[in-house]
């Protein structure tokens, strides 16, 4: 099997071309993902033909589950149908079946070299059961309708979250600390875990550092502590601005690297960032 190994961020990935062809790829995620033992990333992204868009993208993660959505993922995706040749030449934009919708994806060339990507990762949502959240009852929630500051303890420490959907569930707490000092590792896994969210959560701590910029550090369901996380990104700036915190157009300072996020406060968030190829092979699998 033919892969090639790509990043954004630092987020990284085994992106293998499918041509439609069926396999248990959870399995294989989970074997081919191990750092130890097999190539080593985050998550599998399998480039796919579509019948409603120019390709499909599927994502399995660490532990075998497969993502709804993934901003690093799908800019990834552009970087290696566009080096391969697969995009159509003078294309300025490209559309990507996802398992939260079909996005479209906007492409920076520069003599006939790709210098930016700009991903529409879609239209935040805010309601319980398009997070989805449940069994709320015995919890505070302080802001009717969007969950913007929905109190939990874990591990003994409260943590206020403001949660947001981006076509995949995440949770997102605004600290005044530098978010070096936050327990993730610890506190991490609980909250992904919490029994309020059946399909579980991406978490993300974040600091404000002025209106403009945010540091911030995630733990990706399925997957732990990650270098970087695009669609988290698009919750940070849905969760902060509907807050008042933010401004329409931010970056996001996060361990692998920036990521610039934009978003009107009404429509789709959309998102820029780095998407390199580290290297291609070929993996035998287990004997």
């Amino acid at each position: 099997m033919k892969f090639t190994k790509m990043q954004g961020a630092g987020n990284d990935y085994v992106v293998i071309e499918s041509n439609g062809a069926v396999h248990d790829w959870s399995k294989l995620a989970i074997e081919a993902l191990n750092r130890h033992f097999g190539i080593g990333a985050d998550s599998l992204l399998l480039v796919m033909p579509s019948n409603t868009a120019d390709f499909q993208m599927r994502i399995f993660d660490t532990d075998g589950s497969e993502a709804e959505a993934c901003g690093n993922g799908i800019r990834c995706l552009t970087r290696y149908v566009y080096e391969r040749g697969l995009v159509k030449g003078g294309a300025k934009s490209i559309s990507v079946e996802t398992q939260s919708g079909v996005r479209e994806i906007k492409l920076n060339i520069k003599s006939d070299k790709l210098v930016g990507i700009q991903a529409n990762m879609g239209r935040p949502r805010f309601a319980a059961e398009e997070i989805p959240v449940s069994g709320l009852n015995g919890h505070k929630i302080t802001t009717a309708g969007a969950l913007l500051n929905y109190e939990v303890n874990v591990g003994g420490t409260d943590v206020i979250l403001s949660l947001v959907s981006m076509g995949n569930p995440h949770a997102v707490f605004f600290q005044q600390k530098p978010v070096a000092e936050f327990p993730l590792g610890k506190l991490g896994p609980m909250i992904e875990n919490l029994s309020i969210f059946p399909n579980r959560v991406n978490f993300e701590v974040a600091r404000v550092v002025n209106r403009k910029l945010v540091e911030a550090r995630v733990w990706e369901r399925g997957v732990g502590e990650t270098l970087a996380c695009g669609s988290g990104a698009c919750a940070i700036i849905a969760a902060g601005q509907s807050l008042g915190q933010l401004d329409p157009k931010i970056e996001v300072k996060l361990p692998g690297g920036v990521l610039g996020v934009e978003w009107d406060g009404k429509g789709d968030v959309l998102l820029s960032g780095p998407a390199e190829i580290v290297f291609t092979g070929e993996w035998t699998g287990k004997e």
